[in-house]
């Protein structure tokens, strides 16, 4: 299956901003590698699931092991984009950790753990022990573990899970996220000392035929300025 645009269309513009996102992750380890990353936004609609699945996508195509897994214990959408079962996933895993090959799903070249039955304490699961001690595990088996987290402006679960990441990526959606939202979801990552290694920009105005269409035609990443 090729659920993704980088891996539908390969030369496109898009697939081609993806790598650079790429390129810029790989760069922004230079003194600590970045293995777990997660990938949030300050609101709803604003790219943040296929930002994760085609920058997961990205570094299989270095040959890279990846495992992708949906945090967000209250909305999961990944199951959805690959087409595969979330009877069970992430949380229950976190119930019990022997589930955890049994629950890993493999989807275009990488490993997807789903969020599995939405649980009643999600903030609570997400930010246990357990899923600490889950992701430090995985980081000594894969190159990457990419995290599709929860918007930081609604709830605390993707704060939780920035804080113990080693990198944490924003997507803002151009003429789509409020500035006070953005600044407040850039806030709340402060606050936990997450590590923001830069912003997404999607749905950015690209002019064709005479319009203005929304595309996810470019994607900027920046290191912040210490």
């Amino acid at each position: 299956m090729k659920k993704t645009i980088i891996n539908r269309e390969p030369k496109s513009p898009i697939s081609e901003a993806y790598r650079t996102l790429r390129t810029n992750i790989l760069f922004s380890g230079v003194d600590k590698k970045i293995q777990s990353i997660v990938i949030t936004s300050s609101g709803a609609a604003e790219g943040k699931s296929t930002t994760v699945v085609n920058t997961a996508s990205a570094f299989v195509q270095m040959e890279k092991k990846v495992i992708l897994i949906d945090c967000d214990l209250r909305k999961p959408r990944l199951h959805k984009i690959f087409e595969v079962s979330n009877t069970s996933g992430l949380t229950n895993v976190l119930m019990d950790s022997t589930l955890l090959k049994s629950n890993i799903q493999k989807v275009d070249g990488l490993d997807l753990l789903t969020s599995g039955p939405v649980p009643p304490n999600p903030s609570e699961m997400l930010g246990s022990e357990k899923m600490k001690a889950l992701i430090e595990s995985l980081k000594s088996e894969y190159d990457y573990v990419i995290i599709d987290s929860p918007p930081v402006a609604y709830v605390t679960d993707g704060a939780l899970l920035a804080s113990y990441a080693d990198g944490t990526i924003l997507v803002v959606a151009a003429g789509q996220t409020d500035a006070r939202a953005a600044s407040n979801a850039k806030l709340q990552l402060d606050k936990v000392s997450a590590n923001i290694i830069g912003v997404v920009l999607t749905k950015i105005p690209k002019k064709g035929n005479g319009y203005y269409k929304y595309h996810y035609a470019n994607l900027y990443a920046y290191q912040e300025e210490h």
